[in-house]
């Protein structure tokens, strides 16, 4: 079902891989209008090429910094006079074991995952209050519902984003204005990338090894933005069938 994205606005973060590209991907093939936002501009721009965008659909953003969040919004209000969609994306995990102290790494995740999902909320927010519509998407986990031995600051930052966005879904009634949390299982992405203590990576491979594409993420998005105005799709929560954790 595709009902209502033909035209909707849409502002993706971490959109040059991963789920965030998956996402670009299966909206652009549904008629939304987007507007792509990552750090890594050449490929946001070999993405918006291979799906005719135009060079304004793209902005460099660094989540981790407001202004960047906010012009990538704008961007969006500014080309198509309003924003319907953000899917607050971008995110990281480095994950360890606490003992080995990898703070700069804790802070990296607490400002991405965490903060850019708050800078994002807070630079579409004012628009979707004005224009009395919109739907905030916000990526979580399922290590926000489980904790697991190596993944206790990721796990806490995915735990916050659920909670933040479950307080936001609270205080947006009065606007008409619909909130999603999509926590993926082992999806297969560059994610596990990023993993530096090698008894947690060899953990992660294991659970990789029955990784699902990315286009089943896409999906998910697609389904909580198809739904009747009036249906507001909360929380969605998958894993490969053969995933135990």
């Amino acid at each position: 079902m595709t009902l209502g994205i033909e035209n909707k606005v849409v502002v993706i973060t971490g959109a040059s891989s991963g789920l965030g590209e998956a996402a670009a991907r299966l909206l652009a093939k549904n008629g939304a209008k987007l507007v792509l936002g990552a750090r890594r501009i050449d490929r946001l721009q070999a993405l918006a090429k291979e799906l005719s965008l135009g060079p304004d659909a793209v902005v460099q953003t660094d989540v981790t910094v407001r202004d960047q969040v906010k012009r990538l919004v704008d961007r969006a209000v500014q080309s198509h006079g309003r924003i319907d969609v953000i899917i607050n994306n971008a995110g990281l995990m480095p994950s360890s074991r606490l003992e080995r102290l990898h703070v700069d790494e804790w802070d990296r995740m607490i400002d991405v995952n965490i903060k850019g999902v708050l800078y994002g909320v807070a630079a579409a927010l004012p628009h979707m209050i004005a224009q009395k519509s919109g739907h905030i998407i916000n990526v979580s986990s399922v290590a926000g519902h489980k904790v697991g031995p190596g993944g206790a600051v990721y796990a806490a930052t995915k735990h916050a984003v659920r909670a933040l966005s479950e307080g936001l879904r609270q205080e947006v009634k009065p606007y008409n204005i619909r909130t999603t949390i999509i926590s993926p299982g082992a999806v297969a992405t560059e994610l596990t990338h990023t993993v530096t203590d090698p008894v947690v990576a060899e953990g992660m491979r294991k659970t990789y090894e029955n990784a699902i594409p990315a286009d089943s993420f896409a999906r998910a998005v697609v389904f909580a933005m198809s739904q009747p105005e009036n249906v507001d799709i909360n929380e969605i929560l998958f894993r490969p069938t053969a995933q135990v954790y």
